[in-house]
């Protein structure tokens, strides 16, 4: 069999925060791609403002580098579970991968979902045990817990024969010995151990073209581009092609224009052959997992198979008293539009519409992703309304089930009480406990997803924010029956619309703890803080002080309330109640309820209350 040896295809994988994008900008810096001149910002692959300002990668980037006369075409991933759409699509363009594992944390629940899926694909590893100069690394114990890993994974005895690299990315350092004294500043070892040990994609380029598209970008200039690889044949430009669509159809088009990777750049081409990882232009309507062919041989690939969404949430065209103040998109058909667009490049996200023309039922794969979502349609001026996340029930075999979580915490000693009170509560179930050293425990558990919405503030208030809790899809259960979990407390809600006055939030925070600040304009329905009862309680913020002629000195001054609490995008959401809703505008994030008017809504909540006896 003919192998394309100058080339490598090979993404990066690891648990969120683990090194993965730094290390890529290091191989960047160390190879033969970039001019000697050229500037490269950290983790400059994680273009997008979002996932800069959070240090996540959110969207897959391809990047090539030259080592020698080599081509090394690297794809860096999403560590978080919430983007496994991405991770799931990138292992059918690579032969191998490259491992990222923290020398100090190890293996953590992404680190198994992102191995998982390379290890489906009979993908070649390579482990890179990275921060190997972390105060308390441990690598040794670190392998060994990679290699039990594999094993339990079910890996084949050739992937389990996997070579290892010791590095500190952030210093740009690297060895084939677990001793931190062995580091140098070089990043060769990586790049030969890729070139002796990922296998070069076949050469098959003498016979009909096969092109999958497995990631979509768009370009204002040329439209929707496809980004895949090439498996089979060839493909220039000008060529007359086929699109094997999802449905069974076909779509004959032209290709346009051809696009390489090169460093940070995409660079035009005029053809390519299999092996190569490229980005296709020409075709209006093409989507993820779609093949191109020649128009006489249409032969598809198998369809790319994506896990589907485990979480879900109105989003609907707000009807605040405010509408229309801070955003400039609030109509219906454009946030209908924007979602729509969504999709083309969002293969784990689904629209559907609802009874009403101007709300649509949007579903992800977790809060974050959702979150994710929420953001960028604020920064680009939408206003709108979303309602509290549901998890999504599904019927298997015969049973209506619903989704569970893994859930990893590493916590100081002290607060691990508290932690295995807090998920039994929200019928969290342990399933291991081991202390790890140092005053700090490892806790595992399986919990319901809906258990968790909500969780993260409780979670990091109760640790004092030492403690590190993460969580990954694992599998569909039957429903817990009888139990609800949400907030217990009620809310604190405006009976009248104005500026929040000093004077009027001195007299209503003794019921609760308060959102809004002084001067704050809010309306009736708004939620303006944290009932301490379990009901609601409607309050007047905008009272002003009523003036006399009777002046006591300096007792204005004295005047002072407490810090108000604000609330984050992901503890708003996790706030709601099923009766309330988060207004989203791009400078604003307000909680209010349903229904506005307060008499309306205490005849509702009657008869709720009669419909339940």
């Amino acid at each position: 069999m003919k192998r394309r040896e100058d080339i490598r295809n090979v993404a990066i994988i690891a648990h969120v925060d683990h090194g993965k994008t730094t290390l890529v900008n290091e191989m960047l810096k160390q190879s033969d791609t970039l001019d000697s001149h050229t500037e490269i910002s950290d983790r400059a692959m994680d273009s997008n403002d979002i996932e800069k300002e959070r240090g996540i990668t959110i969207l897959s980037k391809n990047t090539a580098v030259k080592y020698g006369d080599k081509q090394i075409n690297i794809l860096d991933t999403p560590g978080h579970a919430d983007f496994g759409g991405e991770v799931e699509r990138i292992m059918k363009m690579v032969d191998g991968v490259l491992l990222v594992v923290d020398a100090f944390e190890g293996t953590m629940p992404q680190t198994r979902f992102v191995l998982k899926k390379a290890l489906e694909q009979h993908l070649t590893p390579i482990v890179v045990i990275n921060k190997i100069d972390r105060q308390g690394a441990r690598p040794e114990e670190v392998v060994d817990e990679v290699l039990d890993l594999f094993i339990e994974l079910g890996a084949d005895e050739d992937q389990l024969d996997f070579p290892v690299i010791y590095a500190s990315a952030v210093n740009g350092t690297t060895s084939m010995d677990p001793d931190p004294s062995t580091q140098e500043h070089t990043m060769d070892p990586i790049f030969k151990t890729i070139l002796d040990t990922i296998p070069a994609p076949v050469d098959n380029s003498d016979e009909p073209l096969q092109f999958q598209v497995a990631m979509l970008d768009y370009n204002d200039f040329v439209g929707r581009i496809g980004i895949g690889r090439v498996f089979r044949g060839k493909i220039k430009v000008g060529d007359q092609v086929t699109v094997m669509k999802l449905d069974g159809s076909q779509q004959n088009f032209r290709v346009t224009k051809l696009f390489g990777f090169m460093g940070l750049n995409q660079v035009e081409i005029q053809e390519a052959k299999a092996g190569d990882l490229i980005a296709v232009s020409g075709m209006e309507e093409i989507n993820v997992g779609e093949t191109v062919c020649p128009v006489d041989h249409p032969d598809a690939l198998p369809l790319l198979r994506i896990d589907p969404p485990t979480l879900q949430m109105t989003f609907m065209q707000s009807d605040s008293p405010f509408v229309g103040k801070d955003g400039d998109k609030v109509t219906a058909r454009k946030i209908e539009d924007r979602l729509r667009k969504q999709l083309h490049t969002d293969v784990s996200l689904k629209v559907e519409d609802t009874d009403s023309p101007d709300a649509w039922t949007v579903s992800g794969r977790g809060e974050l992703h959702l979150s994710i979502l929420i953001e960028e349609l604020r920064r680009e001026g939408f206003e709108l309304a979303v309602s509290r996340p549901k998890v999504i029930y599904r019927e298997i075999d015969g049973k209506l089930s619903e989704p569970f979580e893994a859930v990893t915490i590493d916590t100081p000693d002290e607060y691990t009480g508290s932690i295995i009170d807090s998920l039994a509560q929200r019928k969290g179930e342990m399933k291991n406990m081991e202390p790890n050293g140092n005053g700090q425990t490892r806790l595992e558990f399986s919990v319901p997803t809906r258990g968790l919405i909500g969780y993260d503030s409780q979670f990091l208030s109760m640790t004092r924010g030492y403690g590190i809790l993460n969580h990954t899809f694992d599998e569909y259960k039957p429903v817990i029956r009888n139990w609800e979990p949400g907030r217990r407390n009620g809310a604190l809600v405006s009976i009248n619309q104005g500026k929040a006055t000093t004077y009027a939030i001195m007299g209503v925070e003794g019921r609760g703890t308060i959102f809004v600040d002084p001067g704050t304009e809010v309306y009736e329905g708004m939620i303006v803080g944290k009932s301490s009862r379990e009901r609601d309680i409607s309050v007047n913020v905008t009272k002003g002080k009523n003036l006399t002629n009777v002046r006591a000195a300096a007792k204005d001054q004295t005047a002072t309330i407490k810090t108000p609490e604000h609330l984050t995008l992901e503890e708003s959401m996790e706030f709601l109640n099923e009766d309330e809703l988060l207004e989203v505008t791009p400078n604003h994030l307000r909680l209010r309820k349903r229904i506005l008017n307060t008499n309306a809504r205490e005849k509702a909540a009657k008869r709720d209350k009669r419909a339940k006896q």
